[in-house]
């Protein structure tokens, strides 16, 4: 377990899921976790709870990580409580069910600004501070529909997290020098709310190694690339052997 006693970690969408699996992990690392929501307070709230009964430190933001005036504020309130952003977790996402008939503008447009344009937002919003310090981690959490398509949802979705992996390889490039390294992880089929439907149809029939996989073995990952000095713009497939590198 790699210490990250004085680090201030901010996960987004880290009231359940992945991203609630990711802010344990982190704090129990040592890191101080702000746990970023939209509308699940209560979910926030027990994340929060488990990290202190741990004997680590966390705080609840609630924010729309789409807008740039809420993740302004959000960072804000966060280095005002907790210090500066030293890691950063894009982890908030939405995959909506959407035929090729039947997937409109609205639809595509607010999947894009929830897997994508809130990367960049909360991105641009800590990097002043981790260029400053000339020391930080930003992790994007992707997917393997951006290398196979989402076949299941939206076409939106495949579309935004392919474009995430561009934007981390983009950020990589620019920010190395600077000792802030971009990295990404692409889940496979894992056993959140999300992906319940797919493994209820069978989904996980078709993986490898013949399950779903848990949210700890993606924030493992996770932990894996913010302990990391010379890995930068990598997307790391945690998928179960669905889609070999």
């Amino acid at each position: 377990m790699p210490d990250l006693k004085n680090c201030v970690a901010l996960v987004t969408g880290g009231s359940r899921g992945i991203g609630k699996a990711v802010a344990l992990v982190l704090a129990e690392a040592g890191a101080a976790v702000a746990v970023n929501y939209r509308e699940r307070a209560e979910e926030a709230g027990a994340v929060v709870e488990a990290i202190g009964k741990s004997g680590g430190r966390a705080t609840a933001f609630a924010a729309d990580v789409s807008l740039r005036t809420a993740v302004q504020s959000m960072v804000h309130d966060i280095e005002e409580r907790l210090g500066p952003i030293d890691i950063l977790v894009n982890n908030a996402g939405m995959a909506e069910v959407r035929g090729l008939d039947d997937i409109t503008e609205e639809d595509f447009e607010r999947t894009i600004a929830v897997n994508l344009k809130s990367a960049f937002l909360c991105t641009q919003a800590v990097l002043p501070g981790m260029r400053s310090r000339h020391w930080g981690r930003i992790v994007n959490i992707s997917s393997v529909g951006a290398r196979i398509g989402s076949g299941s949802v939206s076409v939106a979705y495949g579309a935004a997290k392919a474009g995430l992996e561009g934007l981390t390889r983009s950020y990589a490039l620019r920010l190395a020098p600077e000792g802030v390294t971009v990295n990404a992880i692409a889940p496979g089929l894992i056993d959140t709310e999300m992906g319940k439907p797919l493994i209820d149809a069978g989904g996980a029939k078709r993986i490898p190694v013949g399950r779903a996989g848990m949210g700890d073995e993606i924030a493992q990952a996770v932990l894996l690339v913010a302990s990391n000095n010379y890995m930068t713009g990598q997307t790391i497939g945690v998928n179960g052997g669905v889609l070999f590198s």
